[in-house]
């Protein structure tokens, strides 16, 4: 199963726009502590294959915690497979070492690259979020988060920023300057306006009667009439893939394997920022997540040997003896 595709060369308007100037972010130099890796400027989450954040997640992938870096060339024929040209491609490249994401090496003419150790930490921590989002109904105790702020429209650039990482780790607005959660993520939102220098800001955990009528309860500040038709989409959309897969019709080391699994890695990613693991107590019956959950997992799984035998056969054009060190994610760890 494969999407339509654009061609993307090295003045992407789209790819520009991933990385805003941002005032008072933290700096990307210093290795990340577990405190503050969900702070690191990887490319954001947008819609279509941008190459930077197809870079990062193909590394993240097929790459995870190798230190040996990879030379532009394979890197560059991997993108080709999604139709990234080889100028957007290396445009690619330059900006995401510029941003310190990538960190390079070279011998003689040829130029090589890899995840620094600050890309690699923040890789892993999406892949554990991902892993474990909708593997079960974790007990809630009833109790909600609630993260206030408030910010002049001067630093505007700062709200999107407060705002991206509220809803990253798992907040969603209720107002504007009110985001909620019902996870115990108190000192997580804390650390956000901190590390911001959002001085109007408070967090405090709080207990509200769903049943009791109010002008707008919490659970408001997620539309679940919505959030069911992605998940009932994702489902319809995958399903076919995964049958596909199953019947043996997704040939190993093909282009269409690598594609399809990075496009359903892309699809399922977006979840955790839409449904922060909502308790089943406060959704409504038959929820969808864990058949969706169920069908990423299957078929993420089945396509990894075969994406992977792809990524060698690209890596080994240009570096053979690095070929066979190309592994791959699995949902089960």
């Amino acid at each position: 199963m494969t999407s339509p595709r654009r061609t993307y060369g090295a003045d992407d308007s789209d790819a520009d726009r991933l990385v805003p100037p941002l005032p008072r972010r933290p700096a990307l130099r210093a290795l990340p502590s577990p405190r503050t890796v969900e702070s690191v400027d990887l490319p954001r989450s947008q819609e279509g294959p941008q190459p930077q954040r197809l870079l990062t997640t193909l590394l993240g992938d097929y790459w995870h915690g190798r230190r040996e870096h990879l030379p532009s060339a394979a890197l560059v024929r991997l993108l080709a497979d999604f139709d990234v040209t080889v100028v957007g491609a290396r445009a690619a490249l330059s900006r995401l070492a510029r941003r310190g994401v990538l960190e390079s090496s070279k011998a003689g003419r040829f130029t090589f690259y890899g995840l620094t150790a600050q890309a690699s930490a923040v890789v892993l921590a999406n892949v554990h979020r991902i892993r474990a989002f909708g593997q079960g109904d974790e007990p809630w105790d009833g109790r909600w988060t609630v993260a206030a702020f408030t910010l002049p429209e001067e630093q505007r650039d700062v709200r999107h920023v407060v705002r991206s990482r509220l809803r990253w780790l798992g907040f969603a607005p209720l107002y504007d300057g009110m985001w909620v959660s019902p996870r115990p993520l108190a000192e997580q939102a804390r650390r956000v306006f901190t590390e911001l220098d959002v001085l109007a800001a408070t967090v405090l955990t709080t207990t509200v009667d769903v049943r009791r009528p109010g002008p707008r309860p919490p659970m408001a500040a997620w539309d679940l009439s919505e959030l069911r038709g992605r998940y009932e989409e994702f489902i319809a959309t995958y399903t076919p893939l995964r049958d596909r897969v199953v019947a043996g019709d997704v040939p190993a080391g093909s282009a269409e394997a690598l594609v399809a699994r990075t496009e359903l890695l892309d699809a399922w990613r977006r979840f955790p920022a839409l449904d922060p693991d909502l308790p089943l107590a406060l959704l409504p019956e038959r929820w969808p997540r864990a058949a969706a959950r169920d069908l990423f997992a299957e078929t993420f799984d089945a396509l990894g040997p075969l994406a992977a035998d792809r990524v060698r056969v690209l890596i080994g054009e240009s570096a053979p003896e690095l070929a066979p060190l190309v592994s791959h994610l699995t949902m089960s760890g």
